[in-house]
């Protein structure tokens, strides 16, 4: 599912992406669908079938094989690229050797997060923020995962992926967080610039980001459906939000089942 931020105040554009096909959500808001699962599953970077998909769409021996599948991945700070031991040098030169973003999120409160600058604000819509801040640039992704490790010391670094869908997130002044962490943190940051280069770790004086959702009504309760327990799912689309489909008979988390054979039907 693709993400673009709306323009003028317009809220996020929504599309649903196979092949050189693209289907617009947002004009679809309001109109019953059909989601059925044929019960196969490709990977998406090899394309050999499997029975079961891992980290999100790869095989088993993908999964095992590919960096981008790696532990480090999640947790940048175990990089062991200089150890001589990366599945995919080359990759990792492409994808964790340049700079990226640590930054404060609204989701479902305060979080921190890190993203490739590349992914700015991809990585935002991604998660159903309302709003968004860069707070620091760092030059590699292993460093990005040390100073996500000193703000984890204050603030979260999840999305209460429930609360984020129930849309009763109140806003935040995002600058005055910034500068109490920064402030709190100082010591932290000095070690880290005297570690890797002091100009390794960057303040950013950025403005903050809100980002809007194409949501008719949020749901009361979350109920959460799922291809693996029950391949058809249908309901009125009531709104998007993240990687989510909101509708009145519940929500989906369709990057939840990258790689999955599904056949859509909309009124």
């Amino acid at each position: 599912m693709a993400i673009e931020p709306g323009q003028g105040g317009e809220p996020a554009r929504y599309a649903l992406c196979a092949g050189d096909q693209r289907l617009d959500l947002n004009a679809h808001l309001g109109q019953p669908l059909r989601l059925t699962w044929s019960g196969a599953i490709a990977c998406t970077h090899c394309g050999r079938a499997t029975r079961k998909s891992f980290a999100q769409g790869y095989c088993y021996p993908c999964f095992k094989r590919l960096a981008q599948c790696d532990t480090c991945i999640v947790k940048p700070e175990t990089c062991h690229f200089f150890a001589g031991t990366c599945r995919e040098p080359q990759w990792a030169e492409r994808h964790c050797f340049q700079p990226h973003v640590v930054y404060l999120a609204n989701s479902s409160g305060l979080k921190v997060g890190i993203t490739r600058g590349t992914q700015v604000p991809t990585r935002w819509l991604d998660q159903g923020a309302i709003q968004a801040l860069p707070i620091l640039e760092v030059e590699t992704r292993q460093q990005s995962g040390f100073v996500e490790i000193l703000f984890k010391e204050e603030v979260a670094d999840r999305t209460n992926w429930r609360a984020m869908l129930k849309g009763e997130v109140a806003p935040l002044d995002l600058v005055a967080e910034r500068d109490r962490l920064l402030a709190r943190l100082d010591g932290g940051l000095a070690a880290l610039r005297e570690r890797f280069g002091g100009e390794a770790i960057r303040v950013l004086d950025a403005a903050p980001v809100t980002l809007d959702y194409p949501v008719l009504e949020f749901p009361r309760k979350i109920v959460s459906h799922n291809f693996d327990k029950k391949p058809v799912v249908e309901g009125t689309l009531m709104g998007l939000k993240g990687q989510y489909l909101i509708l009145d008979s519940g929500v989906i988390n369709l990057r939840k089942f990258t790689g999955y054979e599904v056949t859509l039907e909309v009124a």
